[in-house]
């Protein structure tokens, strides 16, 4: 390192330049790199899902699921494995071990899936196969809605996704809303039988006369000649005109017995903005794209086509994350802009304003080298890379402190200032490196942090490194050299050397000649902060609450409700809500996704107004519970949006059973033991709803005497519910290839009309379903889900504002385990926050284990002495304590995944100063000071630099800590922004770490040092009696 930096002081010029390309590369970096709020998280999930039109649950669980199960269950790398069967499909959903090849294991899903296809039913769907990406969750949502038809406002909607789709960076437009199309033709029931029509000969029909033959070519030697029979229906009119039947010499066209026309697939999804019908427009972003160029070019566009609509129409954007990337980037933008001014504030009024100067050099530097890093790695700008911004900004300048602080000593000495920085950078290039070493050490196993929360987290780890690998170049180098060049040039000497303030003089004194009484204040100390902090009761979470920008009212109904029925109900819960203060968009949707609750009828998404101008979204979301709870017929579970990793319900509960009946006893039993510990709200469950279904007992025999089939029976089923799919038909109009469905008209679609069809027999004639078949109610069967193989219904629920989930769960753990109702069979599994937090804890606790191990290994390198290396150590013991004290002060609970990562980060921070001290101390023992001496002199030697560094570390960390964000432009102080929320438990862990660990490291490392020797010199004094003993006892025996 010594011939590295000697170099670089013969060459000032060429580092100058170097510099300047830094800032121009770094520079060039910040501009370019995409900028996102969250950042880009590979999801180790996939789901294959399959249609079957009319396949109930239980069919659906037999023929569908596990035949895939079966196949999918030895993909590689698999997890979990979870199905749904529901009436007309199923679905797998796989879940990887954290690290898989998601591409590689996507390619052994699909040759699963291929081999499972020979075992699922012919007439079933072509499984899918969907890969779970954040690119899958829109950026912009954009409702349009207003006084026009509904058919030309589908058509707009469907022109702005062509348009929108082309826009670089936007992977696909989903709308919401939009009905499927198809070709109906409608017939008289008493047609059908009057024209002798045969469903499944109208099917061979149109489908033998709808293709194109390719004839092939005729070779005439004088050229060749393509032939081609053209038989496609291309128009509404071929279809009318097609011949259906064919007797006695006439021919029966659709046009003679039906009505043709294009139609609207039945709606049993709807949707409404603020009260009007509407459709609604999720734009979804490529990975990597720059999420403010795509959400600002989608804006453009449809603002300009809806304004060219014809009629009233409105845009409401109901969800634009570029507005919160703009405010997030710009709050913690300030936030490091603010924790670089104090960190420079606190310099300058330490060092001067020259030293400043070069200070406040070192921290843009590093920042840029690190942007350029990031920016090469293809790492976006987001919330996570701009909080390890600030909590470097502090610990990046700790180094060039070190350096210049001893370069002023040495001018203090009348030492030429050029030679004073090359000596600096020289002497305490050891103790910086494994200062930073370590600190790189404690953050290079959370690199490899598993699962969704790692993908999220990783990103600060990787900031860090890249960062404080930089700072080290600028510490050794750079800065040194420019100081070399700019410095002082002189320093009065009494500048230095009392540098100490006499009070501290005074206590080190003391400590250094009672150095046990120093251990028991520490002990005391600690007890004191973990007492504190535990009975103080503040609890565990998993990640902080922040504030959210929407929420989601569920509107529950249960019971066989027809469509306008629900859509009645769910108009009633929305009129409660239209008129809310505080919220500026409700966007009700009729019918339900996988994820909502078994009875869920609907859903109103409300977006609130910004977070400075409304209530806390708790206090609206109570009001909502208020207003909708006496809405007769319907339930509502409200659920706030959430932020960073998981996303989940806090408590999850599943209830395994292969027995259904028994799972559904026990789901119930646990929903009552919630009630009655209260505090729990939203509860739902996956337990059947209560519901009839109709069951056309086939008598078999009876119907082959007259020549029926199950399939004509079908068909005949079919026309009075959705239709028989006869063909296909793709109009000029449209890309999209519709259906052609035969069906009985709409006044003749009941179940009336059921009971008295007739059906056609192989001879043509027509029996009445009575014959053979008879209409049966019977309860409704739920939909089935399993895991691993094994069936379970679920439970998620929350909790009231003030209550921590873990608690929650070990009081409703502590009611299940005094039950003995509970049925032997089945077994209950609690998920939810509480899983999150036990593995999180796990890899935590082997984290902090390894990073201990590796600083260890750093330490004793440096040190060579076991005894230096456990007292630069029990710094991390005292900083634990700080953390928790800093905790209990700001009456936070400990997060496990913000606050633990404090304790891991504190461990690398806090030795710094340690090793500082602890190689000031060998190098006055190398002079010939006495342990006494030379533990007091590397205090007062030390005790500006170890203080600045950890002030500078704090002082960056300390809005954050109150949460509060400084906006530059505006000159306004904002206090509780959502940025700042999630950075709160971590900032106050190492703050308060930091703060209580360096007040003690420059009392108990002197102490422990002089302790050391004390040992040292009694042990070696007991050896040499031992020895003298010996040696007497030897000239005795000698003698004798």
């Amino acid at each position: 390192m010594q011939s590295i930096i000697n170099a670089a002081f013969k060459r000032p010029a060429a580092i100058i330049f170097m510099i300047m390309i830094i800032f121009g590369v770094g520079l060039n970096s910040w501009n370019d790199i995409p900028k996102q709020a969250e950042p880009d998280i590979d999801i180790p999930i996939s789901y294959v899902s399959v249609s079957y039109s009319g396949i109930s649950p239980s069919d659906a669980e037999k023929l569908l699921v596990k035949p895939l199960e079966k196949q999918l269950r030895s993909v590689a790398g698999l997890d979990k494995m979870t199905s749904a069967a529901t009436e007309g499909y199923a679905s797998v959903t796989l879940e990887f071990l954290a690290g898989e090849d998601i591409d590689l294991v996507l390619e052994d899903v699909r040759k699963a899936v291929d081999d499972a296809k020979s075992d699922l039913p012919p007439n079933a769907d072509d499984p899918k196969i969907t890969e779970i990406s954040l690119s899958l969750f829109p950026i912009l949502t954009a409702a349009i809605y207003g006084n026009i038809a509904e058919k030309s406002l589908i058509l707009a909607a469907r022109e702005l996704k062509e348009k929108l789709e082309a826009v670089d960076g936007i992977l696909e437009v989903e709308v919401g809303g939009d009905r499927e199309e198809m070709v109906e033709v409608l017939i008289d029931a008493g047609a059908i039988e009057s024209y002798g029509l045969n469903p499944a000969s109208v099917i061979g029909l149109v489908a033998a006369n709808n293709q194109l033959v390719t004839a092939g070519s005729i070779d005439t030697g004088a050229g060749r000649l393509a032939l081609k029979v053209p038989g496609v229906i291309e128009t509404l009119e071929d279809l009318m005109k097609l011949p259906i039947k064919i007797g006695d010499g006439t021919s029966i066209h659709f046009e003679d017995i039906a009505t043709v026309r294009r139609a609207f697939v039945d709606a049993d999804n709807r949707s409404r903005v603020n009260g009007e019908s509407s459709l609604v427009l999720d734009i979804k972003k490529r990975v990597g794209a720059n999420l403010i160029y795509v959400a600002e070019t989608a804006r453009r566009i449809i603002d300009e086509e809806v304004a060219l609509i014809s009629g009233d129409v409105k845009v409401n954007y109901l969800l634009d994350k570029s507005k919160n990337v703009r405010s997030t980037l710009s709050d913690l933008g300030n936030n490091v802009t603010a924790a670089v001014l104090i960190v420079m504030i606190v310099v300058v009024a330490s060092l001067g304003l020259r030293n400043a100067a070069l200070v406040a050099l070192a921290i843009p530097g590093s920042f840029l080298i690190g942007i350029a890093f990031l920016y090469n790695m293809g790492i976006t700008l987001n919330i996570v890379v701009l909080f390890s911004l600030i909590l470097v900004a502090g610990m990046l300048v700790d180094g060039v402190i070190v350096t210049i602080e001893y370069a002023d000593r040495r001018i203090a000495q009348s030492v030429n200032h050029k030679t004073a920085y090359r000596e600096g950078a020289v002497r305490m290039a050891w103790p910086i490196i494994a200062s930073t070493v370590t600190t790189l050490m404690v953050f290079l196993p959370l690199l490899f942090w598993p699962g969704i929360v790692g993908s999220f987290m990783k990103f600060l780890p990787i900031t860090v490194i890249c960062v404080l690998s930089a700072s080290l170049v600028m510490a050794l180098v750079f800065i040194p050299v420019l100081g070399g060049m700019f410095g002082k040039k002189t320093m009065l000497r009494s500048s230095t050397h009392k540098s100490a303030p006499k009070s501290y003089r005074w206590i080190l004194k003391r400590a250094i000649r009672y150095p046990m009484l120093v251990i028991f204040f520490v002990v005391g100390f600690m007890a004191l902060a973990f007492g504190g902090y535990f009975s103080a009761g503040l609890g565990v979470t998993f990640f902080p609450d922040v504030e959210p920008e929407q929420a989601a009212i569920q509107v529950l109904a249960r019971g066989d409700l027809a469509a306008d029925e629900r859509d009645n109900l769910l108009r009633q819960a929305e009129i409660r809500v239209l008129d809310l203060e505080g919220v500026s968009a409700k966007y009700a949707k009729l019918g339900s996704d996988e994820s909502a609750p078994r009875d869920s009828i609907g859903s109103i998404r409300t977006v609130f107004d910004d977070w400075q101008q409304r209530e806390k979204a708790n206090i609206l979301m109570d009001e909502m519970r208020n207003r909708l709870q006496d809405v007769t017929g319907i339930k509502v579970n409200i659920q706030a949006e959430e932020g960073g990793p998981g996303g989940g319900a806090p408590i999850h509960i599943e209830i395994f059973d292969n027995n259904l009946e028994k799972a559904a006893l026990t789901t119930s039993m646990v929903v009552s033991f919630m009630d009655e510990i209260g505090g729990f709200v939203d509860i739902k469950d996956t337990r059947p709803l209560p519901g009839i279904e109709w069951i056309i007992e086939f008598d078999r025999d009876e119907a082959s005497r007259h020549g029926v089939s199950i399939d004509s029976l079908g068909n005949m089923v079919k026309l009075l519910t959705e239709g028989v799919s006869i063909s296909d038909y793709r109009p000029d109009d449209i890309d999209d290839e519709l259906d052609i469905k035969l069906r009985f008209l709409h006044d003749q679609r009941n179940l009336d009309n059921l009971e008295e069809l007739r059906v056609p027999t192989a001879s043509g004639d027509y029996v009445p379903i009575s014959v053979f078949a008879k209409l049966m109610p019977r309860p409704k069967g739920g939909d089935i889900e399993r895991k691993n193989g094994k069936r379970f219904y679920s439970i998620d629920a929350d909790v009231k504002e003030g209550i921590l989930p873990a608690t929650q769960v070990e009081a409703l753990q502590r009611v299940l385990g005094k039950n003995h109702n509970v049925p032997l069979s089945s077994s209950v599994v609690f998920g939810g926050e509480s899983e999150d937090i036990e593995e999180t804890q796990s890899f935590l606790g082997q984290a902090f284990s390894l990073s201990m191990c590796l600083m260890i290994l750093v330490l004793m390198l440096q040190f060579n002495s076991v005894w230096q290396t456990f007292v630069t150590m029990s710094a991390i013991i005292l900083s634990s304590g700080g953390g928790f004290l800093g905790l209990w002060l700001m009456g936070r609970p400990f997060g496990v995944v913000m606050s633990g990562l404090g304790i891991i980060a504190l461990a690398g921070i806090v030795v710094n100063n340690n090793i500082v001290l602890i190689d000031t101390f060998n190098e006055f023992r190398a002079k010939g000071y006495a342990a006494k001496h030379a533990a007091f002199h590397a205090g007062l030697a030390r005790f500006r630099p170890v203080l600045l560094t950890a002030v500078t570390t704090i002082m960056g960390l300390l809005p954050m800590v109150f949460g509060l964000t400084i906006q530059f432009s505006e000159r306004t102080v904002l206090s509780g922004a959502p940025s700042s929320q999630w950075w709160t438990d971590l900032s106050s862990t190492i703050a308060g770490g930091l703060t209580f660990a360096t007040i003690l490291t420059l009392l108990a490392t002197p102490a422990l040092l002089v302790l050391g020797e004390n040992v040292h010199s009694l042990i070696e004094r007991i050896k040499v009696r031992i020895f003298e003993r010996k040696s007497s006892r030897a000239q005795l025996r000698n003698t004798g």
